[in-house]
């Protein structure tokens, strides 16, 4: 069963209804109810964060929490694709034990599985301990059964350590706290010449957090998406993080513009602690002028005025050496993001498979921009 308490609005209230969650047999412990295991009480609740206070309260009792865990990136997955929330608490003789942000992605097309989360770079549950993992495993494949899924994945392989990856990638982190003078004087001399390029070229920059700036950046992004060879995400995903993360503080929108017109745009979000960078677009044609690399030092300086402490760079393809050049060149410190898909049908983690062979990106770069942007709004409801 589903705990409801502090009802946010209406249309939360109406969404639960039915059911989120059929419940899970007694036998195993039903959710939401206390079961002793092995002399310790036990408790598993679900959570729909769009309907309870409480899911926001609780992560932020935790230093590791993002924009990703949070009530408002659930809004912006769930309005617009229409995914469902299975978020779950697991305490352990009353003590928080973790806590696993995780959606059901389910199409006409493809088979029901559960993401952590989805159009996500990295979302590891948040453990409150180093003993969690195992009673974390446990819950996430009894809710994989529960609900049938063929599969769940972490995009992060740090709360389930050990097991083989089925996707890896480079993660780049800033360290904001250093002060922003530091920050500047390491940056990479080429990062210091292309800023100072774009600086003597007059072009202008501004952080700002309007619908307008929203719709220049998703222009920018419409051309660096065909450029790159794959659809952009609907319009409606981008409105969506207006309203619910822009709107109410959580993030901004630098743009560069010169020439009469918007060089690149860079949307980088905030919560608590922790800053991303997550979407960035530029036009090509006027690429010389390194507005992009102008967006990119606004972004960190106006971060570390605001008070954030780190700032993660998200995910880069092993084969994309220039993003990698681009982030690193900021200072940042690159790890590796490991993702962990467990199989139902198998029991077993999934290893890594090879990439395909991009033969779908010539096909993508030959739409023109409103055919590209009909293929996005198609196929992005299928994915995560």
């Amino acid at each position: 069963m589903t705990a409801v308490s502090k009802v946010k609005d209406p249309a939360a209230t109406a969404a639960l209804v039915t059911p989120m969650l059929r419940s899970l047999p007694r036998a195993d412990g039903e959710v939401g109810v206390k079961t002793e295991l092995a002399g310790h009480s036990q408790t598993v609740e679900l959570v729909n964060p769009l309907a309870e206070n409480s899911w926001e309260e609780t992560i932020t009792m935790h230093r590791d929490a993002t924009i990703f865990h949070s009530t408002a990136w659930a809004r912006v997955l769930v309005d617009t694709y229409g995914h469902r929330p299975c978020y779950a608490q697991i305490s352990l003789n009353g003590n928080l034990q973790a806590l696993i942000p995780i959606m059901e992605v389910k199409s006409v097309l493809t088979r029901a599985r559960g993401v952590c989360l989805p159009f996500s770079d990295y979302s590891a549950p948040l453990l409150f301990n180093s003993f969690a993992s195992e009673l974390l495993m446990q819950k996430l494949q009894q809710i994989a059964r529960e609900r049938r899924w063929s599969y769940f994945e972490i995009r992060s392989d740090s709360a389930i350590p050990g097991v083989a990856a089925s996707e890896a990638y480079y993660g780049h982190f800033l360290d904001l706290k250093i002060g922003r003078d530091a920050l500047i004087s390491n940056f990479s001399s080429s990062a210091q010449r292309a800023v100072r390029k774009a600086e003597r070229s007059g072009l202008s920059v501004r952080i700002r957090s309007d619908e307008d700036a929203m719709t220049t950046f998703y222009k920018l992004h419409v051309r660096t998406r065909r450029r790159h060879g794959v659809p952009p995400q609907p319009q409606s995903f981008f409105v969506n993080i207006q309203r619910h993360l822009i709107d109410a503080g959580h993030g901004f929108i630098v743009i560069v513009e010169g020439q009469k017109r918007p060089l690149a745009a860079a949307v980088f979000f905030k919560f608590g602690r922790h800053a991303i960078y997550k979407f960035g677009a530029s036009d090509e044609r006027l690429q010389e002028l390194r507005a992009n690399n102008l967006a990119m030092s606004e972004g960190i300086k106006n971060l570390a005025n605001a008070g954030a402490e780190i700032l993660h760079f998200g995910r880069t393809e092993k084969e994309n050496e220039g993003l990698r050049r681009f982030k690193l060149g900021w200072g940042a410190t690159e790890e590796e993001i490991r993702y962990a898909r467990f199989e139902m049908g198998s029991g077993s983690w999934k290893a890594a498979h090879p990439a395909g062979s991009g033969l779908h990106k010539h096909v993508f770069r030959a739409l023109p921009a409103s055919l590209s942007r009909l293929a996005g709004a198609i196929i992005y409801p299928h994915l995560d």
